[in-house]
């Protein structure tokens, strides 16, 4: 049931994470296309049309959509507490850019401003809203409202599903002190307790041992060294045979015979 649980929870959060990464490069990418289509009057000196990008209608909503994408990539780093933060700053990120696509939307003209004035050299604001003619739209600007939306609803469920999500592995958990003695459990015991484990137990149980091993060498211990240092060391056996002669000799004794 808990492992169950914990994979429910695992999809669930890789979906979140991919909607909301996959939304902000959506609206990068429509940032970096044609919104609409700029048709100017014969006062304004310049013949043809003008087009406004989504950059020029919209400047904010490109470094929005970059930080939505790091918004996903800390999502799937950050731990409980941390994801309901970033669910709040996802929010808001989604919030700005609705609203600059929105203003965008609802004023074509008024995107194109600096596009006219770069162009044909009429300058304020009634200028050049005298001199266009009409806008036309694509589909762009309703492509990048979508996205906006979809990255609100993904950062809104990573508030409303953060409980659920499972948290990082032992393996990138704090390291043990390598100071701190390393329990080792009775080998007699292990084995009645492997034997009444299942399979799926035994082979966890195998693994973390493995990760406990891996942990031992990179402490610079060898897990597989015994307690005896006379037999690990000859020079510290010799050393205790020289000791005993010595203790010997100072009693009156004869040394004994190697």
């Amino acid at each position: 049931m808990e492992t169950s649980s914990r994979r429910t929870g695992s999809r669930i959060k890789y979906s979140v994470i991919l909607v909301a990464v996959l939304a902000s490069a959506l609206v990068l990418t429509a940032s970096t296309q044609t919104w609409y289509t700029l048709h100017l009057t014969a006062a304004s000196g310049h013949s043809g049309t003008l087009t406004v990008s989504g950059a020029d209608a919209a400047p904010a909503i490109a470094a929005l959509s970059l930080a939505g994408v790091a918004f996903g990539g800390a999502l799937a780093l950050a731990g409980r507490v941390l994801r309901y933060v970033l669910a709040v700053l996802g929010i808001v990120l989604a919030a700005s850019i609705i609203g600059s696509v929105a203003s965008a939307m609802v004023d074509p003209a008024a995107t194109g401003i600096t596009v006219v004035t770069k162009a044909t050299g009429i300058a304020g604001d009634a200028g050049v809203r005298a001199v266009i003619a009409g806008a036309d739209a694509t589909a762009w600007p309703a492509v990048a409202l979508v996205a906006g939306i979809v990255l609100a609803l993904a950062a809104i469920a990573a508030a409303v599903t953060a409980h659920r999500w499972p948290t990082a592995s032992r393996r990138y958990g704090a390291t043990q002190d390598a100071s701190a003695p390393i329990h080792q459990d009775d080998s007699a015991a292990n084995a009645e307790d492997d034997d009444q484990l299942s399979a799926a137990d035994q082979r966890a149980r195998a693994r973390d041992a493995a990760i406990d091993d891996w942990d031992e060498l990179s402490r610079g211990d060898d897990p597989t060294d015994t307690d005896d240092p006379a037999a690990d060391d000859p020079a510290a056996g010799e050393a205790e045979v020289d000791a005993s002669e010595a203790d010997g000799e100072a009693d009156g004794g004869t040394p004994p015979v190697r």
